[in-house]
């Protein structure tokens, strides 16, 4: 596997990622019908894996620009 591809792995996956971390925090409010505690805890435990999504599109991102044939 090349560079490229590798590059193009960790944008997919970061790009999931973040999106999977917007329907949970959604799901949530709207199971809640208020912002709560509860709610504010969820989504301060999402930043966690939306920020890790952002930096695997930064690195996928990156990968492609060096490895693009």
């Amino acid at each position: 596997m090349n560079g490229f591809n590798v590059g193009l792995t960790l944008d997919a996956f970061g790009t999931i990622m973040l999106g999977i971390t917007v329907l949970r925090v959604h799901r949530h409010v709207l199971k809640e019908h208020r912002i709560d505690t509860e709610v504010l805890g969820v989504m301060r435990g999402e930043q966690l894996l939306g920020s890790l999504g952002i930096l695997l599109i930064i690195i996928g991102y990156i990968l492609q620009l060096l490895f693009h044939e």
